[in-house]
């Protein structure tokens, strides 16, 4: 099969061609099976062609494919809306909007914190990960491959260290940062808001550190500063609660939503305080597919399916299944290039490190082929490339994760 028609601008992970998947299985063209600890990258929390998912699809795709949520609201928008915005743990009032994904939520918050506060200074987080747009590659915070060529980007944005015991940067660290910033490079009373993400992704799976998260509310309320939380890749059970945040005891202003919202269907969102959704005037927000039916069916489905209950049950099964894993691994010696565990909940990495302690990139980029080859399908973080990220869906069946896991102790003592 050509790719020569593909932009050879897209960087591919795993070079097969899938046919089909269900829940955390997937098969090639060629008819290979794989376990896939991937998840369309945190997309399938419920897995591939969750049965409810599926149904709500068709389902919809019977009665209407598309509105413009904007020239006319249709039942599919007004009622996720309802029970998305219930599904928010936080105690104000809550309004939002929908988008195509989640680089374009964070696009349409910096617009709703421009006009709530007049201002335009953003402070993100180096390590950061919050889109491909022109405006979301500014608040990533790393250069290779996303800001290059590109040229000026929209600003002003600037970067602290990103605390967290997954990367040794202690809240006084990132505490002396924030107030070298405020005294050397921008004015307080300039910066329009913090974006964060609670447990960063592209990171490697940093849990940020929940002292500094409280320490951060606070200096906003004191300083008139939104806080954006960025729960597109760690929201919707991956830590084993409904968003992240609630683990931080810490309500933001604004929370951006995507990937698994919607059972792999194209949907982000936008949510937090009402009168600072409801700021700009009439037609400030809004998009041609923003909030199409079909996807709409899908995350109302997708909410149906995801209760406190099987969240929890979820997040501790996976996450016990894996911690319990590493620890023997660790305790065996199974491989000299087996670096610290990273993250929360069912959202966890695996470092690979030289007896150094330095980044072993090349170490993963062996590990990615020899999972591959066996039947295993894993996915590269962290600044150094060096972070196994895993993202198998949460009703993974017990007997599928152990069996990847097996596939991935089996790979780790191939390293050479």
């Amino acid at each position: 099969m050509s790719r020569e028609t593909i932009s050879q601008s897209i960087s591919i992970v795993h070079p097969i061609s899938l046919s089909h998947g269900k829940n955390a299985e997937v098969w090639d063209t060629s008819g290979k099976r794989y376990i896939d600890f991937v998840g369309g990258i945190g997309v399938l929390n419920l897995g591939h062609c969750h049965p409810g998912v599926v149904e709500a699809i068709r389902e919809q795709a019977t009665r209407l494919t598309h509105y413009a949520f904007n020239a006319a609201p249709h039942a599919p928008y007004i009622e996720l809306m309802d029970r998305l915005t219930a599904f928010v743990p936080v105690d104000y009032p809550v309004s939002g909007m929908l988008t195509n994904c989640g680089a374009e939520a964070a696009e349409n918050a910096l617009k709703i914190v421009r006009g709530a506060t007049g201002r335009t200074a953003v402070i993100a987080f180096d390590g950061a990960f919050h889109g491909r747009t022109l405006a979301t590659l500014n608040l990533n915070g790393k250069v290779a491959p996303y800001k290059q060529k590109v040229g000026v980007l929209p600003g002003p944005v600037y970067h602290l260290p990103y605390p967290s015991a997954d990367n040794d940067v202690s809240c006084a660290e990132a505490l002396k940062a924030m107030d070298r910033l405020f005294s050397v490079e921008i004015d307080v009373n300039d910066v329009a808001c913090f974006i964060i993400e609670p447990v960063q992704g592209e990171a490697g799976f940093l849990a940020l550190d929940r002292e500094f998260a409280q320490a951060l509310r606070r200096f906003c309320d004191e300083n008139n500063i939104l806080l954006i939380a960025d729960e597109i890749q760690s929201g919707f059970g991956r830590t084993g609660q409904r968003f992240a945040f609630s683990r931080l005891r810490i309500e933001p202003d604004l929370i951006l939503l995507g990937k698994s919202i919607a059972g792999g269907m194209p949907l982000g969102a936008v949510v937090g305080r009402k009168a600072l959704m409801d700021n700009l005037p009439k037609g400030g927000l809004g998009g041609t597919y923003s909030g199409n039916p079909i996807a709409c069916a899908a995350a109302l489905a997708t909410l149906d399916a995801m209760t406190d209950g099987h969240l929890k049950a979820w997040g501790v099964h996976q996450e016990e299944a894996i911690v319990s894993r590493y620890e023997t691994w660790r305790a065996q010696g199974l491989t000299p290039y087996l670096g610290r565990l990273t993250g929360v909940g069912a959202m966890r990495g695996i470092e690979l490190a030289n007896p150094d302690g330095t980044p072993a990139p090349n170490a993963l980029a062996q590990l990615l082929g020899l999972a591959r080859d066996a039947g295993l399908l894993l996915m590269p973080s962290g600044k150094s490339r060096h972070i196994i990220r895993l993202l198998a869906p949460l009703t993974i069946e017990p007997a599928v994760l152990e069996e990847g896991l097996d596939m991935l102790e089996t790979c780790l003592k191939q390293l050479v």
